[in-house]
């Protein structure tokens, strides 16, 4: 790893706060001047916004600029999907203007799948704990402007843990879970490599279901979060109330079928569900 910065000019469509508190990643903190600082696969990060003019540096594998225009999805045109999704009804337009600097980060698949198991039943900041938790116990160090980060481990590191030493790591009953999965992918039961290469959401979906842990939601948010898969749309509490509040409209919210919802949404958004279900997630959570 070698220490690196880009600077990247007239950035449109990109807010911190929007890309890294709308629930979609659990490894990006606040500094005290506003910017945000970040372990991912290939190393640590700092990102920080003045104006439209975006400063980001840190310690990383391979090249910066094209580790950043992957990560962040810089090659994808906002912009023309804000445009089309505000046409689709007042609703959307609201939550876009709230939310307008959200990007879908393409997150590593491994570390998406792990992280989002232990997100089941479970609020932000313990999952930000539990990960750090187990980043440290197994994960590589980095020392980067005199601190101590620890990457999340690789499938390997992870598999030297016991489902005790995961208990103890706080994630309750996750850590049977955690402990199959890995030794599922480590056996290629689920081929990571295969996945990354399949075009079918429902395909993809099929061999995530698989995975100890993983239901339909979690596989959802894996789909979104980590292989850029815009069709599919994840529905957890908050975006359960929103679409009942502003299109369904059901007495008890409770009690609407998940696949009704993802009926309604696929009808108003197409193959940009995914995007729009952020978009309606940040606005409805942070109000």
């Amino acid at each position: 790893m070698k220490e690196q910065e880009y600077v990247l000019k007239n950035i449109k469509d990109f807010e911190l706060s929007h890309i890294f508190d709308c629930g979609q990643c659990f490894r990006w903190e606040k500094q005290d001047d506003g910017s945000y600082t970040g372990v991912i696969k290939q190393g640590v990060l700092n990102v920080k916004k003045e104006d439209d003019t975006l400063y980001i540096n840190g310690i990383c594998d391979g090249d910066i600029k094209e580790l950043v225009t992957e990560y962040f999805d810089l090659n994808t045109d906002y912009g023309k999907i804000k445009t089309k999704l505000s046409k689709i009804d007042d609703n959307m337009k609201k939550s876009i203007e709230y939310g307008k600097g959200i990007r879908i980060l393409n997150q590593d698949l491994w570390e998406c799948i792990i992280s989002f198991i232990i997100s089941a039943n479970n609020n932000i900041p313990r999952i930000k704990g539990i990960i750090e938790r187990i980043s440290k116990k197994c994960g590589t160090r980095v020392i980067w402007n005199n601190k101590e980060y620890y990457l999340f481990p690789t499938k390997e590191q992870l598999s030297t843990l016991t489902v005790k030493d995961l208990r103890d790591l706080g994630l309750g009953f996750r850590d049977k879970r955690v402990h199959k999965t890995c030794e599922m992918i480590m056996k290629k039961e689920v081929d990571l490599d295969r996945l990354e290469k399949l075009d079918n959401s429902d395909e993809i979906r099929e061999e995530l279901l698989k995975l100890d842990g993983v239901g339909e939601k979690v596989a959802d948010c894996i789909m979104l979060f980590s292989l850029k898969r815009f069709d599919v749309f994840p529905v957890d509490v908050w975006v359960r109330r929103v679409m009942n509040d502003l299109y369904i409209k059901f007495e008890d919210e409770t009690k609407i079928n998940k696949r009704e919802i993802k009926e309604i949404a696929f009808e108003l958004f197409g193959d940009k569900a995914g995007i729009a279900q952020q978009y309606l997630f940040y606005w409805r959570r942070e109000n």
